[in-house]
């Protein structure tokens, strides 16, 4: 069994360029300045690649997965 993967946005770094809702809508949304919040911290299976693509493409470096408890 592979361990949960999880999302978390560094907030300082982050200056809301939208890329990562673009990417990963399932579990990303915007709020009115074009932040991201996290609908769902827990990464499922099917979306483990989109996730990855996503932090991959975040210009400021500011999403990430870590393993651990979901």
């Amino acid at each position: 069994m592979t361990p949960a993967r999880t999302l978390r946005v560094d907030r300082i770094a982050c200056i809301g360029h939208g890329l990562c809702a673009e990417l990963l809508p399932e579990l990303i949304d915007l709020d009115e300045w074009g932040y991201p919040i996290l609908t769902d911290r827990a990464v499922p299976d099917r979306l483990r690649t989109h996730a990855r693509r996503a932090v991959a493409a975040c210009p400021r470096l500011a999403l990430h997965t870590d393993d651990g408890p979901a």
